[in-house]
């Protein structure tokens, strides 16, 4: 069979059909590798794969891991994170997942296995779109500097990563804008007042119209999004079940377009005025940085 490929958006994201995901061919697994790459996010509907079918599936891609963090209030499966929700309880922040890890993950294989008729839809944002729309000081500022990154929204903000603002793609090479709300918690190289100026300026950057594409599910989709280069948001709008399934493809190796041009921003000692200093400075010492 050959598939079917319907773009949904300008900016990113991809409908594919004519395709059964629980017999896929290695050609076939090559081709979606392929249109993830170009697309970021793309849509299979009417699957409905089993648990086992959408491990098996995902592990296609990679190695799979469950949330270091979350853990499933009542499926017990290793392999499959799922968020169960009939109002909140849903990721209603922009955010690339796991970022507050060394190695973040490559990329996600979703299941939409229950959802209201009405609302619940999810967003994702093009971020090498958002990097090109950058005026040139702003890239240049921001190809010079890094971000620390925890797990404070999992309750373990002692879970730091420090990664470049712009990334590389490692298949395509393009640019990355590599900031987000939900874990992103400041430039290293800036003091905080200026870090929060730029950090705030750039994650409502990334969620202009121009850069997202909006998807209304269907139960049985199954979704697959690049998580080098993009970001995703629940919109939390909806009454009813509804429930999803995740696996998640681990190891990703950030690389940044260029070496950082300063070094940390930080104050003297734990005083009132440099409280905000504390983590990184806590993150820089057990890596061995200062």
């Amino acid at each position: 069979m050959t598939m079917q490929v319907k773009q949904i958006s300008t900016a990113l994201g991809a409908e594919i059909s004519n395709v059964d995901l629980a017999k896929v061919t290695d050609d076939q697994v090559e081709e979606i590798k392929s249109l993830l790459t170009e697309h970021k996010v793309i849509f299979f509907p009417g699957q409905k794969l089993s648990q086992d079918e959408h491990v098996e599936y995902g592990s296609r891609f990679g190695e799979l891991e469950g949330h270091p963090n979350l853990k499933n209030k009542r499926l017990t499966h290793p392999k499959i994170f799922e968020i169960a929700a009939s109002s909140g309880g849903i990721a209603d922040e922009w955010h690339t997942d796991i970022t507050f890890q060394d190695s973040p993950a490559i990329m996600s294989v979703l299941h939409m296995v229950k959802c209201p008729e009405l609302g619940g839809d999810t967003m994702w944002s093009n971020l090498n779109a958002a990097y090109e729309a950058l005026s040139d000081p702003i890239k240049d500022l921001c190809e010079g500097i890094t971000a620390l990154h925890d797990a404070r929204p999992h309750g373990k903000p002692e879970k730091t990563a420090i990664h470049p603002v712009v990334r590389l793609h490692p298949i395509s090479g393009k640019k990355i804008l590599y900031v987000n709300e939900h874990f992103t918690r400041r430039i290293v190289e800036m003091n905080i007042e200026e870090s929060d100026m730029l950090l705030s300026y750039l994650t409502k950057w990334v969620t202009r119209p121009q850069f997202t594409v909006r998807y209304h599910w269907s139960e049985g989709t199954i979704a697959m999004w690049d998580n080098r280069s993009t970001q995703h948001y629940v919109v939390n709008d909806f009454v009813g079940e509804r429930i999803i399934q995740r696996v998640t493809i681990m190891g990703d190796e950030v690389t940044g377009s260029s070496n950082p041009r300063w070094k940390p921003a930080l104050r003297e000692g734990y005083s009132a005025v440099t409280t905000h200093d504390k983590q990184l400075i806590n993150h820089l010492k057990d890596k061995k940085a200062i």
